[in-house]
């Protein structure tokens, strides 16, 4: 940590938007004929300053998380920005800016896992008290995670990459529709993720903007609360496929052992990737550059607490033998809705390494947004659903109906980018989405993938049915003829202790 009366020196490997002189706005620290007057002025300032907050922006550009993490959990208010005089001690004017946000500083700096945790210190991810089925069912919970590490093995030969052997996809029981709406408002309410809810729904949509699909189809997806941990990825994917979170970081683990093992296949595909996305933005990196990208993105996956990457997401896929989609939003916002950076996960991460027919062709959806991801997930066709889809009125065979859809368009109607294609790849996008998931068109025109649900894993049936049960008591208690007040039994959202 630099010592308040020593100069600040950021590390020589970054770029010149470290070089300059001290940018001082402030009459009254500004530079003289009279150095020793400055100087005077200038340890004065040192002295007085507030080195939790400076060393945490510090870190930011350093990419170290610990001071951040200090400063936070001290109570330090992560929407605080840099003032002149602060500016001047640091002594980087084309690093730090006056109004800066340690966001502002994360989003300039490409620390996306700083701004995952940051943003989720400012916005949250839905407070309150949460009934997610793994709180309320923890005992069932630990069984799936502990049977979810059975699965996972090692493919042998040339590329060392792990896999699963079980494939299930998470969707919500049809019998929450049985439900009185009152409860079934409560329910919601403790499950999902409001705030990522309404960020994915709002405008520009990129949820459940088609009433074709969302009413007509009955696919619409929901954005379940996830923890606001650095691990939130992984726990959307465990919550997209066995409805728990990765407590244990078997999936963490499964993902740094897979990038470490099988690094000479993912490696040359992913920096054909990032160069093609760098020529675009008219720039390029020497081999050694791109070395150090990758030995950093190999060490984030093996942190737990850290956020992840694209990259990450690739592999996932992988794992799990099955694409992702992500519907994420196009541009990550600071607390007070201004844009600050572009956000690049959306679109569709294909197990491009594997042979086709080692995977499965129903994806997983996320959302991805403020740094945050959340499993997306549908709630179950009910046996009404023939009678919502006339197949007379579509061209969705009737050996589909019992599928839910998930649009590989957005709402303008443009295919959404796969990511990780090669150059001999490019311009086959439809081709190949075809090649790897069930795709057909609706009658409005949407390409659109099948995500199967089959019958869910024993443990996982019993783990849902436990939680429904507690809506069910609720619901026989506001209706009996002398309604008893209902007991309160709290699974917060604030703790993520062990209590799972």
């Amino acid at each position: 940590m630099p010592s308040p009366e020593k100069d600040i020196d950021v590390s020589a490997n970054e770029d010149d938007r470290f070089r300059g002189s001290p940018n001082i706005h402030d009459s009254s620290i500004s530079p003289s004929p009279n150095n020793c007057e400055y100087e005077r002025k200038m340890r004065h300032l040192r002295r007085k300053a507030d080195w939790n907050w400076l060393n945490a922006c510090i870190g930011i550009i350093e990419g170290d998380l610990n001071p951040v993490e200090a400063y936070l959990s001290s109570g330090g208010d992560p929407a605080r920005t840099l003032t002149a005089s602060e500016v001047a001690i640091l002594n980087r004017s084309s690093a730090f800016d006056v109004g800066h946000t340690l966001v502002h500083l994360a989003i300039r700096f490409q620390r996306e896992d700083m701004l995952a945790m940051l943003l989720s210190q400012i916005e949250g991810s839905g407070s309150g008290v949460k009934r997610v089925p793994s709180y309320v069912a923890p005992d069932l919970a630990a069984d799936i995670r502990r049977h979810f590490a059975a699965t996972i093995r090692q493919r042998k030969g040339h590329f060392a990459c792990n896999f699963v052997t079980e494939l299930p996809t998470f969707a919500l029981p049809a019998d929450i529709e049985l439900l009185p709406a009152t409860i079934q408002e409560q329910l919601f309410t403790e499950l999902l993720d409001k705030d990522a809810q309404e960020q994915l729904e709002s405008d520009p949509a990129v949820i459940n903007w088609s009433l074709e699909l969302t009413v007509r189809l009955g696919s619409r997806l929901y954005a379940l609360w996830n923890r606001s941990a650095g691990d939130c990825l992984l726990d959307s994917v465990m919550q997209a496929t066995w409805g728990v979170f990765d407590r244990d970081n078997t999936l963490r683990r499964a993902l740094a052992e897979s990038l470490s093992q099988g690094g000479h296949m993912f490696y040359p595909r992913w920096k054909e990737y990032e160069a093609s996305q760098a020529s675009f933005l008219q720039y390029s990196l020497e081999e050694g550059q791109w070395e150090e990208d990758w030995t950093s993105l190999l060490s984030l996956a093996s942190q737990p607490g850290t956020s992840l990457e694209q990259l990450h997401v690739f592999a996932l896929a992988h794992i799990l033998r099955r694409p992702i989609i992500v519907y994420g939003v196009k541009y990550v916002k600071s607390f007070r809705g201004e844009a600050l950076g572009y956000a690049r996960f959306e679109g569709v991460y294909l197990p491009l390494l594997w042979e086709q027919s080692f995977c499965i062709r129903t994806p997983i959806a996320l959302g991805y947004t403020r740094g945050h991801f959340s499993a997306l997930v549908p709630l179950e066709p009910c046996t009404s659903l023939d009678s919502r889809l006339p197949t007379q009125h579509t061209n969705i065979g009737p050996d589909q109906l019992h599928s839910t859809f998930l649009p590989l368009m957005d709402r303008e109607r443009k295919l959404l980018p796969i990511h990780f294609l090669t150059e001999s790849e490019l311009g086959r996008e439809e081709t190949i989405l075809r090649q790897w998931l069930d795709v057909c068109e609706t009658e409005g025109g949407i390409l659109v993938a099948q995500q199967f649900l089959h019958k869910r894993p024993l443990l996982v049936a019993q783990m849902v049915e436990e939680w429904l049960n507690h809506y069910r008591r609720l619901m026989q208690m506001s209706s009996a003829p002398f309604v008893r007040p209902i007991p309160i039994q709290d699974y917060s959202s604030d703790g993520d202790t062990d209590d799972e």
